[in-house]
């Protein structure tokens, strides 16, 4: 999701200013950043030492049968659902364990008891109701030739936000399957934590429904079970699988949901279904439902009370779905590489439309899609679907819930984020819960790129100043905690650095250390060997050294494993015998943790500009450097970081002029 830490300019220029005044000694410490061995542990027969996954490499499988209904009366979910599981590991379990994400809107839910007294994003907003899951069955369904046919019964523990389910025999392993029954209701918060919810509409309520039935934790070869309690903050790590969801709803109402839908032919009208077959082969949004039609009767096939809207989605992590009678609904169609077609879809109420808001919408989300699939990973799934809602952003398998009242760079802005998050974590399945730099910080380094080129750079802001990054965001901030930090180990405040920060040391890595060229071929081999797998840091490391060929232990320690500050100095400048006709020694000095090549523009009286580039190598046994540079004139300044690339948390030091000396 989108959040941006804004900190008061004034606070933070006195602190870099408070901060510059403290370091007239470096603090750089180059066995400390260039320590052997980066890695803590040595590759296994699941994870190799390059970042492949291993030989052995397993994972375990959820199928998912849903059906559920909607009664729009009282806000209930009530559902059945039947997961397929399959046990992959070499480990036999006598136990499952599943999320029980909906709990967190019960009273006396851990999430709620660490909501501070001014509020949070992640709870319900202060609203009472009688919110987490009902179970009303757990069951195991007896396996197909089985002599005991009769469904049993179930132990279970509801802990929190988690679930355990004990077996009456352990699940064999290495490919043991059981199928697992479970009935389960809800009322559906009108807020919940931004990422699901209930907005009030002229025309009808907009149902954005998620984290809406019991969903099976992921068992690794890293932490086993990944049990760690939903509080709101951190995300999601979910195993992948094929899902059948059907979903019946007033007949007022149009349904959209993760995945294709099976059965047009009874959710649309004959117009409508028109219509789609214009959209499907149309690169212009077409409008299925217009805003003249929300309260048309003939809008909606007749004579039913309600309908079952039947979608199908496979190799996925998740489903989400949203319902309302005040839908408008446009699409269009969205090209893929290999030829293959996929569908752009917007569903939003009338208060959504017009001021280049979510009439624009369809446009947005086709354009992002189309511009991923092209660069980094062809994307998978039949649609694209982008609800308004009262969530301010959310990513789900082919669906994003994003704000009503969005519009203009706002609308493209949330969007393509949450578009971009089908490549972070939806395709290359990482563990948010955990690393949600892993997701949240690779999504908006690819953003950066897709607004960049998005319609000519129609709302792209320019290549940002990292020196200003510094003030801009805290950076370096004592408050701040290292990027690797889980979220729900962050100041709530700070969880837009885990945005910014790790886009920063992205484009860090691939302007200044690898190049464009090398960065994109390992950053798109990552993609392709993690590809509907969970890759753990190392892994993404491992991969990025492996590709590009380059040992960057450093550069992981430095900018994602501790919250290090960078700052380069230029301490001297002597020409050669007192005589600028001979050239100058030039003097460097690392005063911070962070290492990094050092860039530098000369420039003469005559206005001529001299470049140079130092490896980082340079600060492998060295704290101050000096090298020569060749010129015949006088040096009237010189620079580092001339292009403003990096965040030095000190630009006073990195100027020299003929009067400093």
């Amino acid at each position: 999701m989108k959040k941006t830490l804004l900190l008061t300019l004034a606070f933070l220029i006195s602190f870099a200013e408070g901060n510059s005044q403290k370091l007239k000694e470096s603090t750089y410490d180059y066995v400390k950043a260039f320590k052997t061995s980066f890695y803590n542990s040595p590759s296994t027969e699941t994870r190799s030492a390059s970042g492949k996954p291993g030989s052995g490499y397993w994972q375990n499988e959820a199928d998912y049968n849903i059906n559920v209904e909607l009664d729009t009366l009282s806000d209930i979910v009530m559902g059945k659902e039947i997961i397929r599981y399959t046990n992959n590991s070499p480990d036999e379990l006598d136990f499952l364990w599943l999320h029980m994400d909906q709990n967190i809107f019960k009273e006396d839910s851990r999430g709620n008891a660490i909501i501070p007294l001014d509020g949070s994003r992640n709870g319900s907003r202060g609203q009472k109701l009688d919110g987490g899951f009902k179970i009303s069955a757990v069951q195991v369904i007896p396996e197909r030739g089985s002599k005991n046919r009769a469904i049993i019964d179930l132990e279970y523990e509801i802990y929190d936000t988690r679930m355990k389910v004990v077996l009456p025999e352990p699940l064999k392993a290495n490919g043991g399957k059981l199928s697992l029954k479970i009935d389960f209701s809800f009322i559906s918060p009108d807020y919940g934590s931004d990422r699901m919810g209930i907005l009030r509409t002229d025309n009808g309520k907009v149902y954005t429904v998620a984290q809406w039935y019991p969903r099976m934790c992921v068992y690794d070869d890293l932490r086993g079970w990944n049990i760690l309690p939903y509080t709101g903050q951190g995300e999601f790590y979910l195993e992948y699988g094929d899902f059948n969801v059907n979903i019946t709803a007033p007949s007022d109402h149009i349904v959209v949901c993760s995945g294709e839908l099976l059965n047009p032919l009874e959710t649309y009208t004959l117009d409508q279904l028109d219509r789609w077959a214009k959209a499907e082969a149309s690169d212009e949004t077409v409008m299925i439902r217009s805003a003249e039609e929300i309260n048309d009767s003939s809008s909606r096939p007749a004579g039913r009370e309600m309908i079952t809207w039947k979608f199908r989605i496979e190799n996925a992590r998740d489903v989400a779905w949203a319902s309302s009678s005040a839908f408008i609904l446009d699409a269009a169609r969205i090209n893929l590489p290999s030829g293959k077609k996929s569908m752009a879809i917007s569903a939003y109420p009338i208060e959504s439309y017009g001021g280049n808001a979510w009439e624009r919408s369809t446009e947005y989300t086709k354009a992002s899609v189309e511009h991923y699939s092209e660069r980094w990973f062809e994307y998978p799934y039949p649609t694209a679907i982008n609800v308004a809602g009262n969530v301010k952003g959310m990513e789900y398998p082919g669906v994003s819930f994003c704000y009503y009242a969005s519009k203009g760079q706002s609308l493209w802005g949330v969007t393509d984020h949450e578009f971009g998050h089908n490549w972070f974590p939806m395709i290359v399945g990482s563990n948010e819960r955990l690393y949600g730099w892993m997701d949240e910080g690779f999504n908006s380094f690819v953003n950066d790129i897709c607004t960049e080129e998005f319609n000519e750079g129609e709302y792209y802001p320019g290549k940002p100043n990292q020196h200003m990054m510094v003030f801009t965001y805290g950076f370096y901030s004592d408050k701040v905690e290292p990027t690797i930090t889980a979220p729900d180990n962050l100041i709530e405040d700070n969880m837009g650095l885990q945005y910014r920060k790790t886009a920063m040391v992205l484009w860090l890595l691939r302007d200044n250390v690898l190049g464009a060229k090398r960065f994109d071929d390992a950053f798109k081999e990552y993609i392709n060997r993690w590809a509907y797998k969970h890759p753990a840091p190392d892994d993404f490391f491992r991969t990025m050294e492996d590709v590009s060929g380059e040992d960057l232990g450093w550069f992981w320690r430095s900018w994602v494993l501790n919250n290090w500050a960078l700052d380069q100095a230029i301490t001297d400048v002597q020409y050669i015998l007192g005589d600028p006709s001979k050239g100058a020694y030039i003097t460097v000095k690392n005063m911070r943790e962070i290492p990094m090549p050092v860039k530098l523009e000369i420039t003469t009286v005559s206005g001529k500009k001299i470049r140079k580039t130092l490896p980082v190598e340079v600060w492998k046994n060295n704290v101050e450097w000096k090298f020569l540079v060749e010129s015949t004139e006088a040096f009237e300044k010189v620079m580092i970081d001339p292009d403003f690339e990096y965040p030095d948390i000190d630009a006073k030091n990195n100027y020299w002029y003929p009067s400093s000396e």
